[in-house]
């Protein structure tokens, strides 16, 4: 049972959940591993192909398992036991660390095995996501989500501090080979972590005899007559095809424009987290706070601002801080996107409608990664300015014209809708 709410703050009164705070701490170092390693597999790349366009493909490789799997396991997160599918992720990418930490000391690897390893770690995200993020809304309820959410997002974006920082220096340090050691060795504590201390009670919807295809035809048709969901998922998409590649090219900017090395790229990266620290954990102590697409919207618009002043910085200092003022609105985003996701959907749907919006992550990613990279290859600058233009194009207008901007997110859970009763004949 959860303990009762108290008077110590929205923050404390989480944290005295065991559940969740378990969660939290095996959510922390996932997510550290998760980012050191994208820097570490993207830094190996751009070292031995000196390919922009390569780069791109990392993380294209990455989010490809999105769209292609997320329906079905956030169908199972909500049908089997979400404990088990964390514990198969983090299984995956020990066994994925092992296999590149032993070709990396044979002095074997090719750029296939790095794109190969990135798109198994695709896979075990798209088992994670909805596993772990409906354990935390079953661990809090619904009253805290936009608290549990932030610190979700506390929780993975000091992992896009750490991990950058950490990766870029080992880098420096101990090579790739070292850098794939530490972390190996970070995957298999998480793994005994995640099988000896994360409890997670099986949660039994009254769906939970729908056939699959049933299942996910009836999500897609939920989210597409949810004007709230269809303006989320619309945003989702734009962002993560226009604004969120962006990352993945700061170390060609770093190299080539800022004349920088890996520890200082990893600086860049983690100056962003720093920001979106700031930013989660100002909404992790906020009460009742309503217009939640609204923050959603704003944050998206924020981080397009930004990345596109940070193309063109002419100075690393510059670099650095509007990389995190960006890092602010990503805050806004990210915490908003899961809990929007969650309080509009069915809770006998949570798991699937988490699934479908990692289809929409994915179906961004990859297309807005692979333009962006074959215009890189002339101009990194121009690559993300002609993208981050369209994306401001396409998410301004959300401003005016969806709820999900203009009126409160209601929780699906509390709108009744009556049952059919029988008909009258009289």
């Amino acid at each position: 049972m959860n303990p009762r709410p108290t008077n110590r703050g929205p923050i404390l009164s989480i944290l005295q959940i065991r559940q969740f705070r378990m969660l939290w701490y095996v959510g922390s170092l996932s997510e550290m591993a998760r980012w050191m390693e994208l820097l570490v597999l993207s830094w190996l790349v751009l070292q031995t192909t000196d390919s922009a366009f390569q780069l791109g493909l990392v993380l294209v490789f990455n989010n490809v398992p999105r769209p292609l799997f997320s329906l079905f396991t956030g169908w199972i997160a909500d049908r089997f036991s979400r404990h088990l599918m964390l514990i198969v992720a983090q299984s995956t990418n020990v066994l994925t660390a092992g296999g590149l930490t032993a070709l990396l000391f044979l002095d074997v690897i090719l750029p296939w095995h790095v794109f190969l390893a990135a798109f198994i770690l695709g896979v075990s995200r798209s088992l994670e996501d909805p596993a772990r993020r409906t354990a935390l809304l079953d661990a809090v309820g619904e009253g805290r989500l936009v608290n549990a959410m932030s610190l979700e997002v506390i929780s993975s974006t000091a992992g896009k501090v750490v991990g950058p920082l950490i990766g870029g220096i080992i880098i420096d340090t101990l090579g790739f080979s070292g850098s794939y050691s530490i972390l190996l060795s970070i995957h298999a504590v998480n793994l005994v972590l995640l099988a000896t201390q994360v409890r997670i009670p099986n949660v039994v919807p009254s769906s939970a005899a729908e056939p699959i295809w049933k299942g996910l035809g009836s999500t897609v048709r939920y989210a597409l007559h949810s004007p709230v969901l269809l303006g989320l998922f619309y945003v989702t998409v734009i962002m993560n095809a226009t604004a969120f590649p962006v990352r993945q090219f700061i170390p060609v900017i770093g190299r080539d424009e800022l004349h920088v090395g890996a520890t200082m790229v990893g600086i860049l990266l983690a100056s962003e987290g720093i920001g979106q620290l700031a930013g989660a954990g100002m909404m992790a102590a906020t009460r009742d706070l309503r217009y939640l697409g609204r923050v959603f919207v704003l944050g998206s618009i924020s981080v397009l601002i930004m990345a596109l002043l940070f193309s063109w910085s002419p100075w690393y200092a510059m670099a650095l801080i509007v990389l995190a003022i960006g890092g602010v609105g990503q805050a806004g985003f990210s915490t908003m996107q899961s809990t929007i996701t969650m309080l509009a959907a069915p809770p006998e749907m949570r798991g699937r409608m988490m699934g479908l919006l990692s289809v929409c992550i994915g179906a961004g990613t990859p297309l807005g990664t692979l333009e962006m990279g074959a215009i890189a290859t002339i101009s990194a600058q121009w690559a993300i300015s002609g993208n981050v233009l369209a994306g401001l194009a396409l998410v301004l207008p959300i401003m005016l014209l969806s709820p999900l901007a203009t009126r409160p997110v209601i929780a699906a859970s509390k709108i009744s809708i009556p049952e059919p009763g029988p008909i009258s004949t009289g």
